[in-house]
């Protein structure tokens, strides 16, 4: 006897859509992902593709310096108020302090003279800053002629003072000139050879002119000591 074909079983067919509607929501998840479906940490970074990742999605911090290649970011992407201070720029604004610092020191130094242009200087005992030098507080024991006294004083490695420079320093506290006059370098007077007047300052500044064969005490002014 002839045997037809046999209908399939319900059972059959009942599994049969149910495994068509499961590969069909597969591959309808498969095209409708998010990414807020995928757990953190679970894909590798080596299955992303270049640039599928802004970088407004990353949180700061989220990848290593040493991760980074050279140059792949430009300076236009980098908020500068992140920057700490270069050492160079450090050391920069420490050398503007410290000369800051010393134009300071300096200009206080310059009212006691004890520097010239940042480096010390002083007076050897026995004189005293006045005018910019040293010049010495009392006359030698020993009066001189003019020619000898600038001799004398050139030997220290002076000179005889300016009488006007005299007349101002005898006005110094604690300064006292010699009452016969001291010798000067200016000569307002020339006559002939060897004959010649040289300004003597006296105490109470009085000035007057002498022939420099005459002998008189002195003082000689001395170049700071720096």
């Amino acid at each position: 006897m002839a045997r037809g074909s046999r209908r399939p079983s319900p059972a059959l067919l009942i599994s049969l859509i149910a495994l068509f509607v499961a590969l069909g929501g597969t591959v309808y998840a498969a095209g409708k992902i998010s990414g807020s479906a995928i757990k953190v940490k679970s894909l590798p970074g080596n299955r992303l593709r270049l640039g599928s990742v802004p970088g407004n999605r990353l949180k700061p911090g989220a990848i290593a310096a040493n991760r980074l290649q050279p140059n792949s970011i430009g300076g236009a992407q980098i908020d500068e108020a992140t920057l700490g201070q270069m050492p160079s720029a450090a050391h920069a604004d420490n050398a503007d302090s410290a000369n800051d610092a010393q134009t300071a020191l300096n200009s206080i130094n310059a009212v006691n003279a004890t520097t010239v242009n940042g480096h010390g200087a002083g007076c050897l005992p026995g004189t005293q800053p006045f005018a910019g030098a040293c010049w010495q507080s009392f006359a030698g024991a020993t009066a001189a002629t003019a020619p000898n006294a600038a001799i004398a004083c050139a030997s220290q490695g002076g000179e005889l003072p300016e009488a006007l420079q005299l007349a101002a320093f005898s006005q110094q506290p604690g300064i006292s000139l010699d009452g016969g006059g001291e010798w000067s370098s200016d000569i307002p007077v020339f006559s002939g050879i060897n004959t010649y007047g040289v300004i003597t300052v006296s105490a109470g500044a009085q000035i007057d002119s002498v022939n420099s064969s005459s002998t008189k005490k002195y003082r000689c002014v001395i170049p700071l000591l720096t």
